[in-house]
């Protein structure tokens, strides 16, 4: 088994998360980090039935954010939203 999953409550979606796994026989640390992320861009459109110019506009404030984040973390996994949620959780592994 190379992975293994495990659920961290949070309690609202601005919340950042740290975890630290360490593994015993490898003296190895590994630090992941889930952060949340806005994805509400209902005040940057114009035309709120505009479905396709919302999605390509989350998606394009998605991609720069993670070009921008700190070199230091790598992407692992993007979450899917619910569909009233403001924001969107993305979670990074430290290089």
């Amino acid at each position: 088994m190379r992975e293994i999953c495990v659920p961290i409550p949070l309690g609202d979606d601005n919340q950042l998360a740290e975890v630290e796994v360490k593994l015993a026989n490898k003296k190895l640390s590994v630090f992941f980090r889930l952060e949340s992320f806005m994805w509400d861009v209902s005040k940057e459109i114009e035309d709120k039935s505009d479905n396709i110019t919302e999605k390509l506009l989350k998606i394009y404030n998605l991609k720069k954010i993670i070009a921008e984040y700190d070199s230091d973390w790598e992407l692992i996994q993007i979450f899917t939203p619910s569909g009233s949620s403001k924001n969107i959780q993305v979670l990074f592994r430290k290089k």
